[in-house]
């Protein structure tokens, strides 16, 4: 098996108190642009992946949330042609400003119930899995 660069992004899941949750769809002249995805991105060389995502979510998203907001829920891990990514993903559910594309992305609230009707890079498809379980059993509540 050829040896890939492993890519480390954090994401995020933008929880409304009415449940909904934050998804951002890539941009044309992007790479998989016109798929949805949770909000975040890389993680820099010296960045916890805690620190990465609060930065990510000022740069692309215009809001602001802290460390202690920001709480494991579960992760990816998946090979790609080029490159093999690892994402934790996040739950945050208090943050400051609403959110407003920076990078001419779009951005939609959804329901759980509803992430499988949007087209998603391969990593994002089982989380969107994990996100719809995790929600009808309760665990957003």
């Amino acid at each position: 098996m050829p040896e890939r660069k492993i890519l480390y992004v954090s994401a995020a899941v933008l929880m409304r108190p009415d449940q909904t949750l934050l998804l951002a769809q890539r941009p044309e002249g992007k790479s998989m642009a016109g798929l949805w995805e949770l909000p975040g991105g890389k993680i820099e060389p010296g960045e916890t992946p805690e620190t990465a995502l609060i930065r990510e979510l000022r740069e692309e998203l215009a809001v602001q949330t802290h460390a202690s907001a920001v709480r494991p829920l579960t992760f990816a891990s998946h090979a790609y042609d080029n490159f093999h990514l690892v994402m934790p993903v996040f739950l945050i559910r208090e943050w400051d400003g609403e959110p407003v594309a920076q990078e001419g992305q779009t951005l939609e609230f959804v329901a759980p119930s509803d992430l499988k009707a949007y087209p998603a890079p391969e990593a994002d498809i089982p989380l969107f899995s994990f996100i719809e379980d995790y929600a009808s059993k309760g665990g957003f509540a």
